[in-house]
Order: structure tokens, then sequence, then C-alpha cells
């Protein structure tokens, strides 16, 4: 049976193909004159290659895996099988354009095509004629272009500078197959074989250890000597240094004997070391020595390693101390000294991961946005060490964790709440026993690069001990100026903190030490309105517990009419954690009637709340009971967020004491006494008979008293409780206040306004009365939270109590 030899992609070898084969042989002189006689089309399709060039008879196997590509070669199977082959500019682009390929290409003729069980097609191709690319036609859904023919120039065969030319490339070629270990020796018969010239030509060239660019340049040279003699000077590069290569290899494997004879030599002595009882920890510290080579850190450091590596040699591995230098020494080489991952500065698709893990917060996305933008814009900027305070449950922690993913770096996370020891924070110096790193250290060695999302959980709630301040080892942690060079007792060296980006989380500023709160950014992260509720209920909440639950949105339906029942009826905070905890109860639900294969309602009603979370919680009758007179509706705010409370005063026959209950703190007390003194001082003003404070004993009282209450912004209400008591007026239906007084009646400014207006509308109040200086705090409120709330704004106590108590007096008023 005749047998051909036909190329191999990889390397210069050849594999039989019988003579039914639908493969092509290698190339005669006829079979090139039969295709150079040939006519091209005008146009064709045309295949981009990514890291190969196709030469004129040559035949390569090729692996399309792009959409584009696979229908270009399936569409070209069932019609001509002829296509245009041209390689691309740049291999890493996946769909190339007109300019992003190289003009010169084959015209390839489809041989056979493959289908692999990945999904990609391999397609045997043989080369016929090079063309040039005239024209662009289409892109879609592959490339078309109109093409025209190459002419090559050939020399005569009485060439004889060009014979010579040929006869050195076979030879080279021979003595490069019997050189390289690599190609097998059958492919010298196939050179032997090879009748045509410009063939042989094209055939080394396409088979040579060139890049794209180099084997590009060759099949764009039209004169077929001077490609030839192209080839034979990449040959003769090739040559020499696969002749270096071998030299090397010989005086390698000589040295490598001896060090194998040293080697085997050291094996014996260790064994004859443990047989006698020692331990040899040699091969310990090479693998420690050789990971320090590796590792991309500074003089400095590797010195420093040297050293400490040089007394772990020189100590016994029975000491105590041994194992305490080995953990020093392994973690130099886990800490990721000088790594940083490469930040994505995509300012939109870090606003679509914020809005899609948060609803709401739009302040807040925008300030860390802005952040981003500097980061982008100035990459050596220190990062900014932001600060995210506000109550539990509003997704601070969270925000962290869709800030690392924006960036694309690695997120790492400590809890601060209860921290006491300062060691935590610095580390034990390695002299103790059971001395560790600090936790700073310890996150930066478990992320991996130096460059992470640090979230520095509860930093208000670090607290002090006779073991040291961990705030103030903060502050060396958190201060730009100081960071680069952050000393870990442990470690004994600085480490560099500056590019780390830190983001600490606090309820409350009024704990955090002023030096440490002065060198972070604060960021408000207000709450939630009870729109705001309803929808991150329907969006993350309730998917979140079905998926925890095992169960699907076909398992459980819950409307937005019944989360918004669930928000007002059993939740009274800022944040959404304890609506996830009545969600969780609805969906505990569902899962025990389907375990229990028993009938309940899908899609959840009002009366099923009523059955699974009992009577509503808080009701709303209590929060606008000001039909007595003395009782006025105040705005405070907690650490959990905005609340309601109320003032209420009462007379007694008695003489004008004044008595304050309420587990009130001192700044509250000290603000009813102002407004007791100023209501004496303007009885006239008010048509209070100033006999009455000699008379009555006045008793202030703010319910809840097992709450704790405490700050200045009682103090417009305990005025207007007093002088509605006194006058027998009733206060203004579904209005309340908040603000501070002076003993001139001046109404100053407060803070958490905004969640003191969230309070509000949680409460169904519809008008509130605010200082004058507060003002700005409402213009920076979105418009759609204040919908339904009309504001009045005061300056002095006149203007309250006008706005604040009506003409009408109580139908039981008590005639003082």
């Amino acid at each position: 049976m005749k047998k051909s030899n036909l190329l191999s992609l990889d390397s210069l070898s050849f594999q039989d193909f019988d003579e039914n084969s639908e493969l092509i042989p290698l190339m005669t002189p006829e079979d090139e004159e039969e295709i150079n006689s040939e006519k091209l089309p005008e146009t064709l399709p045309i295949l981009s290659l990514r890291n190969t060039v196709l030469f004129p008879g040559v035949v390569i196997p090729i692996t399309a895996g792009r959409d584009k590509s696979i229908k270009l070669i399936n569409d070209a199977n069932a019609g001509s099988k002829v296509i245009g082959v041209v390689a691309q500019k740049n291999e890493e682009i996946e769909n190339p354009t007109a300019k992003e390929i190289h003009e010169i290409g084959t015209v390839a003729r489809i041989l056979r095509v493959l289908k692999m069980p990945d999904g990609n097609v391999t397609v045997i191709i043989q080369g016929k004629k090079r063309f040039k690319v005239a024209e662009v036609l289409t892109e879609e859904p592959y490339m078309n272009a109109t093409i025209r023919d190459i002419p090559e120039s050939k020399p005569s065969d009485k060439n004889k500078e060009f014979a010579a030319i040929i006869e050195s490339i076979k030879d080279l070629a021979l003595n490069i197959i019997k050189q390289s270990p690599n190609i097998p020796s059958e492919a010298s018969f196939a050179i032997k074989n090879i009748e045509s010239n410009s063939f042989l030509v094209n055939f080394v060239s396409s088979n040579m250890n060139l890049t794209v660019a180099e084997k590009q340049s060759l099949l764009e040279i039209d004169d077929l000597k001077k490609r030839a003699l192209a080839t034979l000077k990449f040959m003769n590069i090739e040559f020499q240094k696969l002749e270096l290569k071998n030299d090397i290899q010989s005086k390698v494997q000589m040295d490598m004997s001896q060090q194998q004879r040293e080697y085997f030599l050291h094996q014996q002595m260790k064994t004859i070391q443990e047989e006698l009882g020692g331990v040899s920890h040699d091969e310990e510290i090479e693998e420690m020595r050789a990971r320090s080579l590796e590792k991309n850190w500074s003089d400095k450091v590797a010195d420093h390693f040297d050293k400490e590596l040089a007394k772990m040699q020189r100590m016994n591995p029975q000491v105590a101390e041994y194992s305490i230098q080995r953990n020093y020494l392994e973690l130099f080489l886990d800490l990721p000294w000088d790594e940083y991952s490469k930040d994505k500065f995509d300012l939109k698709r870090a606003m679509k991961i914020l809005d899609r893990d948060h609803f709401g917060l739009e302040d807040v996305k925008r300030r860390i946005i802005e952040y981003l933008a500097v980061l982008k814009l100035r990459n050596d900027m220190k990062s900014p060490i932001l600060c995210l305070y506000g109550p539990p449950g509003v997704g601070k922690t969270s925000l962290g964790k869709s800030i690392a993913e924006s960036l694309g770096r690695e997120y790492v996370r400590i809890s601060l709440g209860g921290l006491r020891d300062e060691a935590e924070i610095r580390g034990h110096r390695k002299t103790y026993i059971g001395a560790m790193p600090g936790r700073i250290i310890q996150s930066l060695k478990k992320a991996g690069t130096s460059n992470p999302v640090f979230v520095l959980d509860e930093i208000d709630k670090l607290s002090n001990s006779h073991q040291g301040d961990p705030s103030s080892a903060m502050l060396e942690v958190l201060d730009p100026e100081q960071n680069n060079e952050f000393y870990d007792n442990f470690l004994e060296m600085g480490y560099d903190l500056s590019k780390v980006m830190f983001i600490a989380t606090s309820n409350s500023l009024s704990t955090i030490q002023p030096a440490l709160l002065d060198r972070m950014e604060i960021i408000n992260v207000t709450g939630y309105t009870i729109e705001e509720k309803v929808e991150i209920a329907r969006r993350h909440l309730l998917p979140k517990q079905l998926k925890e639950h095992g169960l699907t949105d076909k398992d459980l339906k819950i409307g937005k009419a019944q989360l918004e029942k669930i928000v007002e009826g059993y939740t009274r905070e800022s944040g959404v954690r304890g609506l996830e905890k009545q969600i969780a109860k609805m969906v505990r639900y569902a899962a025990k009637n389907i375990a229990m294969e028993e009938d309940y309602n899908i899609k959840i009603s009002n009366e099923d709340i009523v059955t699974v979370l009992g009577g509503p919680k808080l009701e709303r009758d209590k929060y606008e009971n000001n039909n007595v007179a003395g009782v006025v509706t105040g705005l405070a705010w907690t650490s959990v967020g905005g609340d309601i409370l109320f003032i209420e005063s009462i007379l007694s026959k008695g003489k004008g004491l004044l008595s304050i209950t309420g587990n009130l703190g001192k700044v509250m007390k000290e603000s009813a006494t102002i407004a007791m003194e100023y209501i004496k001082a303007n009885a006239d003003t008010f048509g209070i008979d100033a006999e009455v404070f000699d008379k009555y004993n006045v008793h202030i009282h703010v319910p809840e008293g097992a709450t704790p209450k405490d700050g200045p912004s009682a103090g417009v209400t305990m005025l207007t409780s007093l002088v509605s008591l006194f006058t027998q007026k009733k206060v203004k239906k579904n209005l309340a206040m908040t603000g501070e007084i002076t003993l001139r009646g001046k109404a100053l400014p407060v803070g958490g306004i905004k969640e003191k207006i969230l309070a509000a509308k949680r409460a169904r109040i519809t008008e509130i009365l605010l200082c004058e200086d507060n003002r700005r705090d409402i213009e920076e409120i979105k418009p759609e939270y204040l919908k339904g709330l009309t504001f009045h704004y005061v300056t002095d106590m006149s203007d309250v109590i006008d706005l604040a108590i009506t003409n009408q007096k109580v139908s039981n008023a008590k005639t003082l």
C-alpha cells in the first residue's frame, strides 16, 4: 500500500497516512504548478489565527474555539472548502477587526473537520497561494473580504546562488534534526524527499521555532530567493542555540553527577545521625532558603531573614526556642511582602455592585465612589481610612465586602468588639512562650496580598485594661503617615500597610478615642425608610432566608403590603436585622408545613402574619396621644437609630418643687431646669399666674423608665410640655419636635436629624418642628423621604409656643 508522509504541527516530525486518507501528500513541483495556475475567488471568508502562520503547501491542524470561527469553518466545509487564513497582530484579542489582522495571508483548503468533546472544532487545512486583503466587506457573522493575488518572484533553475541556498537549507535542517532530541529522526527522510524548492522553504519556515511576527515577515517576502535567504539566517541562529544548549547540557550533567554523589553522602550521614538519636534539620533549612529566593522582598528584609535563618541553623532542635524561631521564619515566608493585587478601577461596575448589594444609602454609595475615583486618578495615593458610622443592621460590614469586590481586592475582616489586649494589635515579643503576631499581620498573611480591603468591625467597642490600650495601638495602623512602617512586636520589623484600604465600622462616635477618630473619614450610614425596608426585604432578605431554609420562591410568597405590615407592626429599628428575624419566622412556618405535609397559604395574607408572628408589637395609637395638656411628642436619637418619646408633665398641690423621672441623664435634667426657670421668668408673656409656681409641684416624666435617656435634644419638648401644662392647652395633634434651648429662650440645632425624621414617619407624624439652623440638614435628605411631612423652623421659644399650642383648651382642663 502506497504511503505518504505528512507534516505534524508541533515539530519537524511526520505521520504516515494511507492512500485512502483525505489528506494531501507533500507538495510536488507538478502540484505547485497546478496551484499557481488556479484563479483565486474574488471574495473569501477570512479565518484569523492567534498563534501561527500558514504557508503555501503546508498542512496544519487548527483548533477553533471562537463562535465566529466555528461557524465560518462549518459553512465553508459545507460549500467550497476554500477559506482565507490570516494571522492576528495581537493574539490576546478575542474578536479581531480588519485593522487587527495582517494584510497578507494564505488561501487554504479544508481537508478534514473534527468535532472535539469540549465543543471546539479541529480543522486540518492545507495552504495553497498567498493573497492580500483588498477590502473587508462584512465582519458578521464572520469576516468576509475581497482579495487579490500576490505574484511570487522565483529564480530560474539555473541560478547557482539559489541552488546553493536550497542545499544549505536542506543540510542545516538535517543537522538540526540530528542535534535536537525532540525531533524524531524520521523527519530527515521527509526533508530529503521534498522536490519543490518553494515548498521546502515554506515547510521549514512553518516548522521553525519563530514568533508569529517573524513567520509573518517571511510570508510577506515576494521574492522566493530572498525568503530562502532569510529562512537560512533564522536556521543558523536556531542551530547555534541548539549547539550551545547541548554543550551546556553536557557540562551540567557532569556537575549534577558530582552533586548527586554529595547528596547521597549527605543522606547517608543523615541516616547515621538518626540511628544515633540525633535529628538533622538541614533539609528544612534548605527548603526555607529556597523559598526565600522566590520572595519579592527588599534587601533589608532579605538580610534580616538570612541572619535569623543562620541563627536557627546553629540551634539545637531539641531546645524550646527552636520551634519559636521556626514559626518566626515561616511567618516571614508566608507574608505577602510587596505582593499586590491589581485594582479594577471600573467605577460604573463598582456602582452596579453597590446597587446590587445595597438598596438605598445613596449618599454613602456616592461618597464611596468618590473615594474610588480619587484612588483611580492618584494610583500612588495612600488609601483613605473610612469609618462607616451608623446603627446596627444597616449594612456597614457588607459595604466593605462590596467595595472589595468592586476593586478586585481580597477581603479581610476582624472584629474589635471587646478587644482589650494591645498585643492583639501589635503582637507579642517572640521571647515569650506562645508568642504570635498581631491580628493585623495574621490577617494579611491570610489575605495573601499587601493591599486588601481590611474591615475593622466595631472599632467603637475597643476597651482598655491593665494589658494596654488597643485604641492607642490602632493609631499607628490607621495613620497614613506612620503605617508604611507598622511595627509588629513578633515580626520585629516594619511592615508596609499604606496600600491597605482600611474601613472601620462604628455604632457610636462618642466612645472612640479622639486621636483615633481624627485619623478617619466619617461616613454616616443612616437608617432606612419603611419603603426602603420593604424593598430590601423583597430583594435580599426573603430570597436569602428561602435559600437558607431549603425553599424556593414557589414555596412562599410575601407581597409588598404584607411586608409593609411586618415592618410597621413588628420592627422598630433603623436597620433590617430585626426585620430579617421576622421574615425567617414566616419562612420557618412554611418549612414546617411542607415537612409535615400540611396545607398552608403559599401567598401570605395579613391573617397569616398575625397567626405566625402574633399581634403587632408596636401599636400606632400610643404614638399619637397628645390629647392631654402637658403631653408632647419629642424626637430622639439612639444607638439603633431614631425614635420618638413622650414627655409628660403634671401638677400637684405643694410648694413649687420640680421632680423629674424616667431614668434621665444629667443633660436632660438640666434641660428641664432651664425650661422651668425660663417659664418663671416669662410667665406674663405666656399668660401664667406667677402664684401657681408657689402653690403647685411640677412633675416631669419620660415613659419607658427602664431605658436610659440623655442629651440636649429634649429641651424644646420639655418647655412646650410645661407651657401646655400651665396654660392647660393641648399640643397640636401629629406634631413632634426636637431642639436645645437656652435661658434666653433661643432654640439651638441638634444632630441625628435624618434618623429622627425616619422615626417620625414610622409613627405617622405629619408635622415636625425644628431649629432654623437644622434646615440645611433637611435639604440634604432626599425629597421622597420627606413626602407627607410639614416642617416648621423656629429660632426662639415664642415661635415654638405659637406653632405647637392651639387656642382651644382641653375639655377636662383643670382650673389653676
